[in-house]
């Protein structure tokens, strides 16, 4: 069945330097997230303003599109949470935030981001809940939900949570660690794709430390933004995958999306031949593709996700064909 799997590329939907963003935003709409309502879909994402000193701070907005995902409706002109107060694990960002429904609420997990003195950041994942459609969003708390402990030491993020039976079930990345490769470098981090539940979306239980998905690349491959859907009976993750160090400008060491399935969501099979996004040279996600999102609507399978530059210059859009 996997094999038959194949997906169309439908281009470049959205790019955020052409639209007025909140908080002097002017570029980078980076892992975009849908919330498919009965006329149009919401697409959160994370963008960027530039702080006193002259260094990023991520913000949470969104775009309705129409359900042609062509179509702009409105882009959210203020930012739809505030980031985390002094010195909390969302003080600096929030890069990205999943979003379910569950009832009349709409959950928010947020990445939440900090500076660090040795190394450039720590995440966590907090809970923001909103109850007017997904408009604005409050925190349940100051704190997160799930965040570094005993066997995964930092950098836990990235959750997706899709609400299975009576169970809330979340993938999402822990770090193992930071490591300086050259003497002249600063440090990089490697992350893993692991996996919790729940039966209230605020308590979880980690599968601590399990590397649910295997490396392809060697031990210093990072695994980021996982994304879960069923699709004819089996459960597909998605997530994209790079080289540890010197990612960022080198050629053929950036991000790429990857693909792994499952019958029982506890063991994946990694099959990276799905999605084979073609690349065209000079396209707009030639370099890099990054932060995908799988959603359904109205019967069809789509994969939001960036491209060069880890979405500077926005997302794009593939389709599953049946």
């Amino acid at each position: 069945m996997n094999a038959a799997m194949k997906w169309k590329k439908l281009g470049k939907i959205f790019d955020p330097t052409q639209h007025s963003l909140a908080n002097g935003c002017v570029q980078f709409a980076q892992s975009p997230q849908a919330l498919v309502f009965d006329d149009f879909v919401r697409i959160y994402f994370s963008t960027r303003t530039l702080d006193k000193t002259g260094k990023f701070l991520s913000h949470i907005a969104f775009v309705d599109m129409k359900k042609n995902l062509r179509d702009v409706i409105k882009v959210s002109n203020q930012t739809v949470i505030p980031l985390g107060g002094l010195g909390c694990f969302d003080e600096h960002g929030i890069f990205p935030m999943n979003v379910v429904r569950r009832g009349d609420v709409v959950y928010g997990y947020t990445c939440g981001w900090n500076r660090r003195v040795s190394v450039s950041v720590d995440t966590a994942i907090g809970l923001a809940v909103s109850h007017d459609d997904g408009l604005t969003f409050h925190r349940v708390g100051n704190g997160p939900v799930l965040a570094a402990s005993l066997h995964e030491p930092c950098l836990v993020g990235d959750g997706f949570v899709k609400i299975i039976g009576d169970t809330f079930h979340m993938w999402y990345i822990f770090g193992t660690g930071w490591k300086k490769y050259t003497s002249d470098a600063p440090p990089d981090r490697t992350y893993k794709i692991g996996h919790a539940v729940s039966s209230d979306g605020i308590e979880w239980t980690k599968e601590e430390a399990r590397q649910i998905v295997p490396d392809r690349l060697g031990e210093d491959e990072s695994q980021a933004l996982p994304t879960v859907i069923k699709i004819a009976g089996r459960y597909h993750m998605f997530f994209c995958y790079r080289q540890s160090f010197d990612f960022r400008k080198s050629n053929g060491r950036g991000y790429r999306i990857g693909h792994a399935w499952s019958d029982d969501l506890l063991e994946w099979t990694r099959e990276d031949d799905h999605p084979h996004l073609e690349n065209t040279p000079g396209e707009w996600d030639y370099d890099m593709q990054c932060y995908p999102h799988v959603f359904e609507c109205d019967g069809k399978v789509y994969l939001l996700y960036n491209g060069n530059e880890f979405g500077r210059y926005g997302f794009g859009l593939a389709a599953l064909e049946t």
